[in-house]
């Protein structure tokens, strides 16, 4: 029978597929000592069976039944006894840390009896009343699924009735009479009185927990952070402790180091006389962690030797929340916090000086999309400013854009294009939507341990929190600055700085950052570009552990480029060699019109008069490329558009030449000419016509004078002492005998350049892989070809049968709403489809010539997941845009050290 229910005792931090991380790092304090309040857990596959039958497995309820008894023989207490109450939490709890995905229902157990119990029990009736309006609105809101803004409306009205600004200086009466308003709200909301059973309020937040993980919400963050859909969550039960009984009490949340800047030392937020949620949804603004020292330095002293007995046991920066009881410490969950991009560097970098871990370990702690993130431009520290405001800097960045309000808004304007900055007075997990396409987050309330700094450092989204001097009016979508006649409106511009606090009015110049100054000049330019000790040493921890990753990288990096200006560049990023050079992009422009010609030519003289043109521009175009990569592979590929590509639109030209022949004015010859080579040319579906070996092989001499530009421009480096090495790529290879054919042209046309300039040429001859028939017939192609390179980006296309083109704009978003992708298969490689294919054919390959270099030159291998399947499947290289170079360096080196590279099956 399966074992729904785990007691926090029996686990440990190595469940966490089973038990959710937040379960599994409770057991794991549990086993360390710390004082935890006593709980169980229901496992992710009950999760999983309420989902696939639509209620709970049969014998859930039996288990968490022994296991409410056991917890209230360790408590001493009851559930739903008024004279010795003990009250639940329930809190999701997925394998993988999901900020403000699913919410926490705190109290339960309080009923119309109970509470009067509790305020007996406590002498504290104020505290067990604020404890059951908090259970009604918490419960209303996650368990029945009500406007979270009914409550809050309601809480603001009984602040205003009695003329205070915060919750906690509401009186007994004034909470009592906010307990009756908010259980009219759910019954008039939901046609049912409050549940009154503690039981019954237990089983249906347990449930709640269990739809969560299917809300709009979750999905969007499991689809941004490439979380499976089909993990589920756990679910945690805890006994209660109160942070809201009176100034001896109260609630933080601590970090081991800063999450935002990855400085050491102890950083946090904490409230006096609150419970958890209100330091996490950022309705109050908090006190720094220092404060608790001042008001109880026993229970300080005891949580800085909690925290740094977390750190060292976990090796990394952790995330703990905690409340103080009367003067008792207790935590009530830690995890590996989650930081943005420049602490994560900070971190790793420091641990490693701390000899907490060693450099291979350092590489895992980081990853490529938090190194893109360091190369973005910040502001201009010179430039012209006009202050709206200053918050707290909850996560780094520069953001610019117009304001907004609410999801929506977010959403459309930008899909028409606009940067967006979206304006609250604090967050919440609805707002998600919003958040993700935002460029920037600002929030009128809330501490840097707050919903929106939480989900934004998680995101790497520039976020300022806590701007106190903001009136945020959601309704009238207007911002106030107080102490100012400044109205800020929707559609106003502002920018955000997430590091240093600033809002500013309009739009601010930016400058490239230190970082990405440091990428493409070197460490001591990246070091002199540093305004501050702090981006000195940020600039530091990158090239520490982006050395480190180049040596223990087994795949090389290289580049896709197309122009010497482009080559250098990626030289300058750290690329040993271009892995796709596209020729077809050489043709466009004025030289469009020479190609043109050799389409419409009747006889060869024609054909051969256009190519003689072409040969000294295609010969000036690979000198630049060999001198920018000397001494470095420089893979081009023979051109492989659509033949169409360079012709008129056919819709376009009908039309021109029918307008001509209505109104009497002559159509020309060549007109005429070009008109029915288009319709001769014209294609269903192009991608998969006429182009590549197959267009080639058409018009022979088209590949010919490629191919003698390419021997030719090698011929002239040399000459000139340089170390040319290209290698030539025949794309869209389906057959060998297509291959064979190609070699022979080219080998012959080497063979005579080289006996004319009297030099000798290196140059290897290879395939694009692009076709799922190549990709299984490799070991044949191998006979004809030095090399092979996956392109990728086609073999998707064809192992799909998708037109990327088109569906991406089509169905592409049905599709991750079903849950058929949890990411596009053209932004990360679709491992057991495509990436299989890429693996056979490195197998067939390789069972022929053991040595053969494989590489990949699609966008995938950009992408830091694809990188690591790569390296599991023995590819040599991936290439990349330029700026791609350094994520992929990276990513290279973290493939080559950890063991998260899983094989294609």
């Amino acid at each position: 029978m399966t074992k729904y229910v785990f007691a926090f005792t029996e686990g440990d931090k190595d469940k966490k597929d089973l038990l959710g991380g937040k379960g599994a790092n409770l057991a794991e304090m549990m086993k360390l000592g710390i004082p935890v309040p006593p709980g169980f857990t229901i496992t992710t596959e009950a999760c999983r069976a309420y989902l696939a039958q639509g209620s709970s497995p049969d014998t859930l309820g039996v288990e968490v039944t022994t296991a409410l008894r056991q917890m209230e023989a360790d408590m001493g207490k009851k559930l739903g006894d008024p004279d010795d109450l003990l009250l639940l939490s329930v809190r999701s709890g997925a394998k993988f840390s999901m900020p403000g995905m699913m919410e926490t229902v705190l109290n339960i157990g309080l009923n119309d009896q109970s509470v009067e119990g509790l305020a007996r029990k406590s002498g504290n009736p104020r505290f067990a009343w604020d404890s059951y309006r908090r259970l009604i609105q918490m419960f209303g809101k996650t368990v029945l699924d009500i406007d979270g803004d009914y409550f809050a409306d309601a809480l603001d009205a009984a602040k205003d009735k009695r003329g205070v600004t915060q919750d906690t200086e509401l009186d007994v009466d004034a909470l009592k009479e906010l307990v009756d308003v908010y259980k009219d709200i759910v019954e008039r909301e939901t046609g049912v009185p409050f549940p009154q059973t503690p039981r019954e309020q237990m089983d249906k937040a347990i449930e709640a927990v269990f739809r969560s993980w299917n809300t709009d919400r979750a999905k969007i963050y499991r689809r941004r952070e490439r979380i499976p859909h089909d993990l589920g969550t756990a679910v945690n039960v805890q006994a209660m402790v109160f942070g809201n009984m009176g100034d001896k009490s109260g609630t933080g949340v601590c970090f081991t180091r800063d999450p935002s800047t990855g400085h050491t030392g102890v950083y946090g937020d904490y409230l006096v006389n609150a419970q958890g949620e209100d330091v996490v949804a950022g309705i109050r603004n908090t006190l720094p962690l220092d404060a608790l020292k001042e008001l109880d330095e026993k229970s300080y002293n005891e949580l800085m030797a909690n925290l740094h007995t977390l750190e060292t046991h976990y090796r990394d920066m952790c995330d703990i929340e905690f409340t103080v009881e009367e003067g008792k410490l207790w935590l009530l969950q830690t995890r590996v916090g989650k930081r943005t991009a420049s602490a994560a560097f900070r971190i790793a970098s420091q641990l490693v000086e701390e000899r907490l871990i060693t450099r291979d370990e350092a590489l895992t702690r980081v990853n490529g999309e938090q190194l893109t993130q360091l190369l973005f431009p910040q502001f201009d520290d010179e430039a012209e400013k006009i202050t709206l405001t200053k918050g707290m800097a909850a996560s780094p960045g520069a953001a610019v854009g117009e304001i907004v309000f609410n999801n929506a808004e977010a959403v459309a304007r930008t899909k028409a294009g606009a940067d967006v900055i979206l304006v609250r007075r604090e967050t919440n997990p609805d707002d998600l939507e919003g958040m993700v396409v935002a460029s920037g987050i600002l929030t009128a309330r809330g501490g840097k341990t707050s919903h929106a700094a939480v989900v934004a450092r998680g995101m790497g989204r520039c976020c300022v929190v806590g701007a106190e001097e903001l009136y945020v009016d959601e309704s009238t979508e207007t911002v106030t600055i107080r102490g100012s006649d400044r109205v800020l409106k929707a559609g106003d511009v502002i920018a955000i700085d997430g590091t240093s606090g600033y809002v500013y009015l309009g739009d601010v110049p930016v400058t490239p950052s230190p970082v990405s100054i440091y990428i493409e000049e070197g460490l001591e330019a990246g070091i002199a570009a540093a305004h501050d000790d702090e981006t000195k040493e940020l600039v530091a921890a990158v090239d520490l552990l982006l050395t480190h990753a180049d040596k223990r990288a087994r795949l090389k990096v290289r580049a896709n480029a197309d122009a010497p200006e482009d080559v250098a560049r990626a030289r300058k990023f750290g690329a040993t060699g271009i892995g796709l050079c596209r020729t077809e992009h050489m043709f466009l422009g004025d030289r469009r019109q020479l190609i043109e010609t050799v389409i419409l030519a009747e006889t060869p003289e024609e054909q051969n008069a256009a190519f003689e043109a072409l040969s000294p521009l295609q010969r000036g175009d690979f000198v630049g490329i060999l001198e920018a990569m000397d001494g470095l592979p420089t893979t081009i590929r023979l051109i492989d558009p659509p033949l169409h590509e360079f012709l008129p639109d056919i819709t376009d030209l009908t039309v021109k030449i029918a307008v001509k022949e209505a109104t009497g004015v002559e159509v020309t010859e060549k007109e005429r000419k070009l008109l029915k080579a288009v319709r001769e040319q014209h294609e269903q579906n192009p991608m998969l016509g006429l182009r590549g070996v197959r267009l080639g092989l058409k018009i022979r001499g088209l590949f010919g004078l490629q191919i003698r530009a390419i021997a030719e421009a090698a011929a002239d480096r040399i000459e000139a002492g340089g170390d040319p090495r290209p290698e030539i790529m025949v794309p869209l290879v389906g057959s060998v005998r297509e291959l064979q054919i190609i070699r022979e042209d080219a080998e012959e046309i080497i063979a005579a350049v080289e006996e004319s300039r009297g030099v000798t040429l290196n140059i290897q001859i290879g395939a694009m892989i692009e076709l799922p028939r190549a990709a299984m017939t490799a070991h044949s192609l191998t006979e004809e070809s030095d090399f092979f390179s996956f392109g990728t980006n086609d073999l998707t296309q064809t192992a799909w049968g998708f037109s990327r083109d088109d569906v991406e704009s089509t169905f592409f978003n049905e599709y991750f709403d079903l849950g058929v992708f949890g990411v596009s298969p053209f932004e990360s490689i679709d491992v057991r489809g495509v990436g299989k294919l890429v693996a056979v054919g490195v197998e067939k390959a390789r069972s022929v010539k053991p040595d053969i270099k494989c590489g990949v030159c699609g966008e995938h291998g950009g992408d830091p997941q694809s990188i690591h399947f790569f390296d599991a499947v023995g590819l040599d290289y991936v290439s990349c845009s330029p700026f791609r170079v350094p994520v992929a360096r990276l990513e290279a080196g973290r493939a080559a050290v950890s063991n998260e590279s899983q094989p294609w099956d």
